[in-house]
């Protein structure tokens, strides 16, 4: 069974993440979705929050899961039984990053591989932190979200919480 991880905070989803995943199905048994715990960043959807959103994308898509995790992405790949991972490439910043924690990854874990998939070009200007800052002043993200994802009703449940 060819199992890949989708690894990254995913804070929030966006249409790239989206596009990513849906290019990368054909290629794979199962695609699992790995929220990872960053600790420089500090988040503005909670994993819980992540979850619900990326399970509202693809809830008719048995093949695809979502965990989150804490530690090195190759100890999640040996532990989920992962010989893949998936990167997505916005520009050629992202390409020097990935390809250099790509080859790390293989240092430590060498019977996994990574596949690079590059943005589509009009995704290509989306970025988590980008919406991220348009949500926290208010602004509409829905062109840049998956039509799924839900986030107002979710921001929404949130207050009703407070």
């Amino acid at each position: 069974m060819k199992i890949a991880v989708f690894a990254g905070s995913f804070d929030p989803f966006t249409k790239g993440h989206e596009s990513v995943v849906v290019r990368a199905l054909p290629l794979f048994d199962k695609i699992i979705i790995a929220i990872g715990s960053n600790t420089n960043k500090m988040g503005f959807l909670s994993v819980e929050e992540r979850i619900e959103l990326i399970h509202n994308v693809f809830s008719d898509e048995p093949c695809i899961e979502v965990e989150s995790y804490d530690g090195l992405t190759v100890d999640f790949c040996k532990k989920a039984g992962a010989n893949y991972m998936i990167r997505g490439i916005r520009t050629a910043a992202d390409f020097e990053y990935e390809r250099a924690v790509a080859q790390m990854n293989k240092l430590m874990l060498p019977e996994v591989e990574s596949f690079f998939l590059l943005t589509t070009p009009e995704l290509t200007p989306v970025n988590s932190t980008i919406v991220r800052d348009i949500l926290r002043y208010g602004g509409d993200v829905n062109q840049f979200l998956p039509d799924k994802a839900n986030i107002y009703s979710l921001l929404e449940k949130r207050k009703n919480k407070q």
